[in-house]
C-alpha cells in the first residue's frame, strides 16, 4: 500500500518543551550508546533530521525504568546498548518523506532486503506517528560483559524482516533465549514490546501518551 503525501498530516500536539527529559547517561553511567540515526549507517543512509548529537534522551520516568533494567542486567552479566530513544517528530517526517519521494535504495541490501520501501510502513516497521517522539520508547540490545560482544539476537537492529519478530523461531535456541532475556527484564520493569521488532520497547505508563516532541537530540538543548 503506497503512502500519500497526507501520511504525515495528522492531528497531534507537538511541543519543543524538553523540561521533562534527561540524558540517559546521567541516569545510567555505564550505558553504551550507538545512536544509529546520528550516523549514516541506518536504513536511509544519511544522518536523520533532528539528530544533532549521538546521545540518548528520555523522559525522566523512562530513564528511571531503564536504570532499573540496567541494574538487573548488570547482575546477570550484561550491559545495555542503546540504538535509539527519543526521536524528534521532524525525524519521523524525514522517514515518511523518504518513503514517499526518495528513490534511493542503497541501504536496501542491509536493512530491508526482502521488502519494498512502501511495505516498511504497511507492515509496521516504520510508523508515521512514532512512539519514540513521545519520549519513553527505547531501542536496545544486550552486551555480554564476559565476551565484550553483543548478545546474538539472531538478527541485527533495524533489519526489517520476519526474522526480527520477537517470536520468530527460525533462529537458534540460544538466540531466541537472548531475546527472551531482554524481553522479560524489560516487561518486569514496566515496558511493553511490539510484535515486529525484538529491540523496541515503550514504557507502559509513559508520562506523555498523547504528546509528540520535536526538539533536537542535543544535550545543549536540554541545558537551555
Amino acid at each position: 500500500m503506497a503512502l500519500s503525501k497526507t501520511a504525515y498530516d495528522f492531528e497531534q500536539k507537538v511541543t519543543m518543551d524538553s523540561s521533562d527529559f534527561v540524558l540517559l547517561a546521567d541516569y545510567v553511567p555505564g550505558i553504551i550508546q550507538e545512536i544509529r540515526y546520528y550516523s549514516t549507517y541506518n536504513f536511509v543512509g544519511d544522518r536523520i533530521d533532528g539528530y544533532e548529537e549521538p546521545c540518548a534522551l528520555l523522559t525522566k520516568e523512562a530513564a528511571r525504568a531503564v536504570k532499573s533494567v540496567s541494574n538487573e542486567m548488570n547482575v546477570r552479566g550484561y550491559r545495555l546498548k542503546i540504538f535509539d530513544t527519543y526521536r524528534p517528530a521532524r525525524a519521523v517526517k524525514h522517514f515518511v518523506l523518504w518513503g514517499i519521494e526518495d528513490l534511493d535504495l542503497r541501504m536496501k541490501p542491509y536493512f530491508y532486503p526482502d521488502l519494498e520501501k512502501q511495505e516498511l510502513f504497511s507492515k509496521g516497521y516504520i510508523a508515521s506517528m512514532s512512539s519514540h517522539s513521545r519520549g519513553s520508547t527505547v531501542d536496545l540490545t544486550l552486551l555480554d560483559m564476559r565476551t565484550g560482544k553483543e548478545a546474538d539476537m539472531g538478527g541485527p537492529f533495524d533489519l526489517f524482516s520476519e526474522v526480527s519478530h520477537p517470536d520468530y523461531r527460525g533462529i537458534t535456541d540460544e538466540q531466541y533465549e537472548n531475546r527472551m532475556i531482554l524481553r522479560q527484564v524489560m516487561l518486569r520493569n514496566g515496558f511493553e514490546p511490539i510484535d515486529c521488532e525484538w529491540w523496541h520497547f515503550t514504557l507502559k505508563d509513559e508520562p506523555f501518551p498523547d504528546v509528540y516532541f520535536d526538539f533536537p537530540v542535543s544535550s545543549e538543548y536540554l541545558r537551555r
